[in-house]
């Protein structure tokens, strides 16, 4: 082992003579891979170059602002270029043995500056334009596959990336079987750069752009293929561009002047791909893509795709927020909203949807504004079209309404603008509104049931309360309805007998006991071990005799207790938002509007007269 190539260099080492190392290292190794004599000396001799290389990328890491290390970069990767473009160096075994390594070499100096960053990328242009396309797809899915912890930053997969394009339209054979097989590796790498920036914006359009020029060339390859691989290929590249769609967007700021263009490139690659936004919106298209590209052995490849239904409702809105976008994706906004406005099912399908955005922890709030005022946009149908459909079974899509009701309580709940909670709450009322009546009860009870917001609880309880005020305010008092007509109009106090079920699942719990106050609250009250505590509930409930909303009788409820005491007054909503629930009924059943029996809660308050 020549001592020469084995000892490390140190921070002061000149330039000159760093330079002048890997020269004769890069000379020793061409000698001895082109002698072919030993094989394991040549190895050794390459395994020393990596390692001698390694050694001042790893100083660099350790001492960014060094100056004469970022001289001493750009004069090796400049080095390493003119060596292998070099006339000299004309057999192709050196070029091959070199490409196994010095791609991802210069790929972590890439990581310096700029200037080192752009030479590193026409290293890898050059050893794409001289080595073999298959081999060169797996140096570089290997080398972006398995980067060190120090350089997982967007510099260092940049020229790694660039190099795809051009290994994709030089591959002749079983092009599809080739692309897919890099596609999960590709889309991994990008989705680690974005969850890993800090910075939102540093370098990430550059990565993305390389991510288009990918997509590129996917598309440019499908011109040249025909029949089954033609439409597998179409439709990987349709994924692609959903799941980039959705990284981006987790990448990048939401804003016109930087999200448009790359939005605008990937919204031209829709119509190619046989996508409408109508079937992006539904989900529909997202589902025939992934039946076409990865059937049903490809675990593996759907990993990868995680965020496509993300990043179909994503190009949706986008083409929403601008026209030009919409454009480019061959869409017409008008039409989509009267289609989705026109059938209740395709509205439920796209509202479906749309709680992928809402419920990203990585996407800008703006984006999230957006979402729900395109979902506003079309939750006003046209009236000659309502369906009278109230009998109808719908009890299939209660899960996809439940999960879309969820995301929007998360953004009632959590988002921090006002005016997008304002508009999160009547997106969720108008959705609620858009469900048949029977289907919209077991809706909230679910809600009511699995909610562990008591707040959130209490806004569900008071939904079902005005149910029962639109319910009682369209039937007559009791003393003008007629024997016959009140028979004849017991099926429309669905929700004054309905609404006690669910003021009994709040203040009697099913599994026993008091009820039940949710382990996520604050705790506003605490006291010490030991010392006794006296806590008063103000709870208003109408009098035997009474007949009107203002004569009230008052009861108070005294709790003692020894130990620790944790007493949330957010907890305590759903309690009273149950009562007055409770007590709503009971007043509307004393003026005579609600045709049913006493309302009563069997075992609720034993002992009462109420």
């Amino acid at each position: 082992m020549d001592p020469e190539t084995t000892d490390l260099p140190t921070p002061c080492t000149s330039s000159a003579a760093v330079v002048d190392r890997l020269r004769r290292s890069l000379s020793s190794c061409s000698q001895l891979i082109q002698t072919g004599v030993d094989f394991h000396k040549s190895e050794q001799s390459l395994s020393d170059l990596v390692l001698f290389l390694n050694s001042i990328s790893d100083s660099f890491v350790r001492e960014p602002e060094n100056q004469d290390l970022e001289n001493a970069s750009f004069q090796i990767l400049t080095e390493i270029r003119l060596f292998i473009t070099s006339s000299s160096v004309d057999q192709q075994a050196v070029i091959d043995a070199l490409s196994f390594e010095l791609p991802k070499t210069a790929a972590r100096f890439a990581c310096v500056s700029p200037r080192c960053m752009e030479v590193a990328q026409s290293i890898v242009d050059c050893f794409t334009d001289k080595c073999s396309p298959r081999d060169m797809l797996s140096i570089l899915c290997e080398a972006i596959g398995s980067p060190r912890d120090a350089f997982t930053v967007p510099s260092y997969f940049a020229p790694l990336l660039s190099g795809f394009p051009k290994v994709f339209v030089s591959i002749r054979r079983r092009q599809f079987e080739q692309v897919k097989a890099a596609v999960p590796v590709i889309l991994n790498a990008l989705k680690a750069i974005v969850l890993d920036s800090d910075d939102k914006d540093a370098d990430l359009g550059d990565i993305f752009h390389k991510a288009n020029c990918i997509a590129d060339s996917m598309k440019a390859v499908c011109l040249e293929l025909e029949g089954k691989d033609n439409e597998k290929l179409c439709a990987l590249l349709g994924l692609f561009v959903l799941q980039i769609t959705a990284l981006a967007s987790m990448g990048i700021e939401y804003r016109l002047a930087h999200s448009s263009p790359l939005v605008l490139k990937l919204s031209h690659f829709l119509q190619s791909c046989g996508l409408s936004y109508l079937g992006l919106i539904m989900g529909t298209d997202v589902e025939k893509l992934l039946g076409i590209a990865v059937g049903d052995g490809g675990d593996d490849l759907v990993g990868c795709f995680s965020d496509i239904w993300l990043g179909a409702s994503i190009l949706v809105i986008w083409g929403y927020k601008s026209n030009e976008v919409a454009l480019a994706a061959g869409a017409d906004l008008v039409a989509l909203k009267d289609e989705l406005q026109s059938s209740r099912i395709k509205r439920w399908h796209a509202v479906g949807m749309l709680k992928h955005v809402l419920l990203c922890l990585y996407l800008p709030l703006e984006l999230k504004k957006d979402a729900i005022n395109f979902l506003l946009s079309i939750m006003y149908p046209k009236l000659s079209q309502m369906p009278n459909d109230e009998n109808e079974d719908y009890s299939t899509y209660m899960p996809t309404l439940c999960s879309a009701l969820q995301a929007i309580q998360v953004v009632i709940m959590y988002a921090t603008d006002v005016i997008l909670r304002k508009n999160a709450f009547a997106a969720f009322k108008e959705l609620l509104a858009d469900c048949p009546t029977s289907l919209r009860f077991d809706i909230l009870r679910a809600l009511i049931k699995d909610g562990d917001s008591s707040s959130m609880i209490a806004v569900l309880l008071d939904c079902v309360r005005e149910e029962v005020r639109l319910e009682s305010s369209k039937s007559p008092p009791a003393s003008k309805v007629s024997k016959a007509e009140s028979e004849g109009s017991q099926g429309t106090i669905f929700w004054s007998s309905s609404a006690l079920e669910l003021v009994e699942l709040v203040l009697r719990p099913p599994g026993g006991g008091p009820p039940s106050l949710p382990e996520h609250s604050d705790a506003v009250l605490q006291n010490r071990p030991n010392q006794s505590t006296n806590i008063h509930w103000l709870i208003m409930l109408p009098s035997n005799s009474v007949h009107k909303v203002h004569d009230q009788k008052y009861f108070y409820a005294t709790c003692q207790k020894s130990d620790q005491i944790h007493f949330s007054c957010f907890s305590f909503m759903q309690v009273l938002s149950a009562l007055n629930l409770y007590r709503f009924i009971l007043i509307k059943e004393s003026t005579g509007h609600l045709k049913q029996e006493k309302a009563t809660i069997p075992g609720c308050f034993p002992g009462t007269a109420w």
